[in-house]
């Protein structure tokens, strides 16, 4: 098992976190903003990336080789921390027609934790989306040329103990410190994370 690869994820003291969260989902919370970051690294019009989860001391008792694979501090990290979550992404995803496809048909082992994945979209004020316009070729020309159109980079992940995060990045203000986060600020898509691990 190795993290993305060669990225050095974030150790969970380093990462900017919410306050007041149980331990689960402020681990969760942690590897959904570090994969998000590390997803930023490449620029904006990216493909979807999906990520599995797994609770990083409990790899590196199963792969003991893992700790040197991985930083120094976060595998102290690990050690202290249960929730503490190492992601690893999942290359060569089957052909999908959508994104709902795609994760319709994954499903992960036992030895997975959680799942995430990293998508971006086009977002239009309320108002906006009510001028939009049925036919489906003339509604993406609308939201493509909108002024008020938004480009989001979506990360959400979720585990099977039934926590879920979501960090949201705008291109419009792309930069860490702006990244906002919640635990269900794209329900649809949650749930969708979510029924990749039933």
């Amino acid at each position: 098992m190795t993290d993305h690869a060669g990225h050095e994820p974030t150790p969970a003291t380093d990462a900017p976190r919410p306050p007041a969260l149980e331990p689960g989902t402020r681990g969760l919370a942690d590897a959904v903003a570090e994969i998000e970051r590390h997803v930023a690294t490449s620029g904006w019009d990216g493909p979807v990336r999906v990520f599995a989860l797994v609770a990083t001391g409990r790899a590196l008792d199963a792969e003991p080789g893992l700790a040197q694979q991985l930083p120094a501090p976060v595998v102290e990290v690990a050690r202290q921390d249960p929730h503490h979550m190492t992601s690893v992404e999942q290359e060569g995803l089957p052909e999908s027609a959508s994104l709902e496809e795609l994760l319709g048909g994954m499903s992960w082992p036992a030895t997975v934790d959680g799942a995430a994945v990293v998508v971006e979209r086009v977002v239009l004020p309320p108002e906006a989306e009510e001028a939009m316009p049925t036919d489906p070729d003339a509604a993406l020309e609308y939201l493509m040329s909108h002024p008020d159109r938004q480009d989001v980079r979506l990360a959400v992940g979720a585990l099977r103990t039934g926590e879920t995060w979501c960090a949201v990045r705008t291109r419009a203000n792309d930069e860490d410190a702006a990244v906002g986060g919640g635990p269900d600020v794209v329900p649809g898509l949650v749930a969708a994370v979510r029924a990749t691990l039933d």
